[in-house]
C-alpha cells in the first residue's frame, strides 16, 4: 500500500481497498491451472534460470548495465522476476536462495509501482557491490509506501512486509521528479 503522511487504512475482510486479493504481483486476475496431487508438469522455479529469462534479456536489456524501462502494467512484473533471474543466476553467478529472495521481492516492488503510481512507465535497475546487492525500481509518482501491520490471515499488504523481512536494507529516495524504491541482499563474493 502506498501512503503520504500517516497511514491508517482499513479494508474491508478479504479484499484490500485496491481490489487486490492477494498472490504474487502481476498474476492477480490470471486464473491458475488446478492441477492433480499425482500430475508432475514442471514449475517454474527463480532458482533454475530458463529460456523466458533469456529473452527478456534479449527483449528489455540488462537492468545491470542501465535503467531497463517497463510499462505499468500487471504483466511487467513477470518481465522484471525473470530480469533479476537472470543477472542474479547467470550475470552474477550468486546462489539459487539469492535468486528466489531477489525475485520475490522486485516482484513485490513492481506491483506496487503498478498498482499504486498510476506511472505509464516504470524503471528497473540492478547493481552489484562487494558483498551486497542493489535493486531499485523509479517510478514517476512521489507517493510514498508505507510498512503496515501484517496479520497471519491477511491476503494482502504483505509486500513491504517481505522487503523488510527479508533484505537486509531496504528504502525509498525522492527524486526531482519521483522516487526511488529500492533494497539491498547481503551476497557473498566467490
Amino acid at each position: 500500500m502506498w501512503c503520504l503522511g500517516s497511514c491508517s487504512v482499513v479494508s474491508p475482510p478479504g479484499r484490500s481497498l485496491d481490489g487486490h486479493d492477494g498472490g504474487m504481483a502481476g498474476l492477480e486476475g490470471i486464473e491458475q491451472p488446478r492441477r492433480h496431487a499425482s500430475a508432475t508438469a514442471a514449475r517454474w522455479s527463480p532458482a533454475v534460470e530458463d529460456e523466458r529469462a533469456l529473452k527478456a534479456l534479449e527483449l528489455y536489456g540488462n537492468p545491470a548495465e542501465m535503467e531497463v524501462p517497463l510499462p505499468s502494467l500487471p504483466e511487467s512484473a513477470a518481465i522484471a522476476r525473470r530480469l533479476a533471474q537472470v543477472v542474479v543466476l547467470r550475470h552474477w553467478g550468486l546462489s539459487p536462495r539469492m535468486a528466489e529472495d531477489a525475485v520475490l521481492l522486485v516482484s513485490e516492488l513492481v506491483g506496487n509501482a503498478v498498482r499504486h503510481t498510476g506511472a505509464r512507465v516504470f524503471g528497473l535497475r540492478m547493481h552489484r557491490r562487494r558483498g551486497r546487492i542493489r535493486i531499485e525500481i523509479r517510478d514517476p509518482s512521489r507517493g510514498l509506501p508505507c510498512l503496515m501491520p501484517v496479520q497471519e490471515l491477511d491476503v494482502s499488504g504483505r509486500g513491504l512486509f517481505l522487503v523488510d523481512k527479508l533484505a537486509d536494507r531496504w528504502g525509498v529516495d525522492l527524486l526531482p521528479r519521483g522516487k526511488m524504491t529500492w533494497f539491498e541482499m547481503r551476497a557473498a563474493d566467490r
